[in-house]
């Protein structure tokens, strides 16, 4: 199918600098990230422990677009991905800059993207032991980011400031930066909100706060996919360990692989935050779609059962009203379509990861049975309308 206009791809990705959570640390805190030699190779160290989410840190060189694109179709086995892999390439400027990257755009045929981390979204879980870190960590990586990228690069790159929920003071304060540095979208992790002596939902009023200046400001709260702090789980059935990318074992990828995106938005409608701010938009990013049927059926069963739990509100209209989808490429997306609706999906190519596109409008090819109004909705006009502040 021939996409004859500018696309709006709902997850690009940039590398980041190896100073980007360094920069800005206060002098205090100067030891929490850091960089050694380990084994002949440059590792990012996370409060004095070898960083392994990713096994390349630096980018440099790092994976061409899109190689892993077979493996995640099932259409290449992977048990040695450093051959699924093939051979490193030179970084491209446009991964770090974003002068080349509109360029890179361009001829993409790419009229708009949100632009999300790479390494930033595994960091949290290292840090939970102390939340005021985890804070100045983060407000250091957001500061990095605005240096670099700016959170709206000419109404084209919309890069998402990354917001940490543990304090919720804080999260309020960095919610308020990233608006008055023009962010359109922000970025959270999937899963509760943990931290010494405690674990709470999204939903506890508390948030309330930053779900409220979301809803008011009318910019898009993105959950992306990262270190969700699952493994735990997989460690009760004597698995788990460290997150690593590209190194998931069988039982831990069959048994949570949707669960932390399926948990926090059952935790959103379940414990009240879509009917406390029914202005608030919320999506799903890099983290599938086959979960969404799954979830529409067990709120549909809840409802009928509890109504009165969510004030006579129904919850499958709440989702359909105020989330939406950037699926796999690779998942059922007609599915996706029938239950959600087309309105409500989003794509996302990932670029420039390994396991993304190689060409992000070669996404349009996943959509046969699609009217080309769909077409259009889902690979252009839903995300940059979401990219757009809603007023309220």
């Amino acid at each position: 199918m021939n996409v004859d206009f500018d696309v709006f791809d709902a997850d690009n990705h940039y590398y980041e600098a190896t100073d980007a959570f360094t920069r800005h640390l206060p002098l205090h805190r100067s030891k929490l990230v850091q960089w050694a030699n380990v084994g002949g190779r440059q590792r990012m160290i996370v409060d004095n422990k070898v960083f392994r989410f990713i096994p390349n840190p630096t980018f440099d060189p790092v994976a061409r677009p899109g190689c892993l694109d077979d493996y995640f179709r099932g259409k290449r086995a992977g048990d040695d991905i450093r051959e699924a892999f093939g051979d490193l390439e030179p970084i491209n400027p446009a991964y770090r800059e974003p002068e080349a990257r509109v360029k890179l755009m361009d001829s993409q045929g790419m009229v708009g993207s949100f632009l999300f981390p790479t390494l930033g979204v595994g960091v949290e879980e290292a840090l939970l032991h102390d939340p005021d870190a985890l804070h100045d960590v983060f407000h250091a990586f957001n500061e990095w980011m605005l240096d670099d990228w700016t959170f709206n690069y000419g109404d084209r790159i919309y890069a998402a400031p990354y917001i940490a929920l543990q304090e919720p003071k804080r999260a309020e304060q960095e919610v308020e930066y990233a608006l008055a540095n023009g962010a359109h979208v922000v970025v959270l992790r999937a899963g509760p909100v943990r931290g010494p002596g405690f674990s709470r939902t999204p939903g506890d009023p508390v948030y309330d706060g930053v779900w409220a200046r979301l809803a008011e400001a009318g910019i898009l709260a993105a959950y992306h996919s990262g270190d969700a702090g699952y493994n735990r789980y997989a460690d009760e059935w004597g698995g788990g360990g460290d997150f690593q990318a590209f190194r998931n074992d069988p039982f831990r990828s069959v048994t949570s692989g949707h669960r932390p995106i399926y948990d926090t938005i059952a935790a959103l409608v379940c414990h009240g935050v879509f009917r406390r701010h029914p202005n608030l938009r919320v999506a799903t990013i890099e983290s599938g779609s086959d979960w969404v049927p799954q979830l529409l059926k067990a709120l549909k069963k809840s409802y009928g059962q509890l109504p009165a739990a969510y004030e006579q509100v129904d919850p499958v209209e709440q989702v359909r009203a105020q989330m939406w989808v950037s699926p796999y490429y690779e998942d059922d997306l007609p599915e996706l379509r029938d239950e959600l609706g087309a309105q409500r999906m989003i794509f996302g190519s990932d670029y420039p990861h390994a396991e993304g596109l190689a060409d992000p409008k070669s996404f349009v090819d996943d959509l046969p049975g699609f009217s080309e109004e769909e077409v259009r909705l889902v690979m252009r006009e839903n995300a940059l309308a979401l990219s757009q502040p809603r007023a309220l």
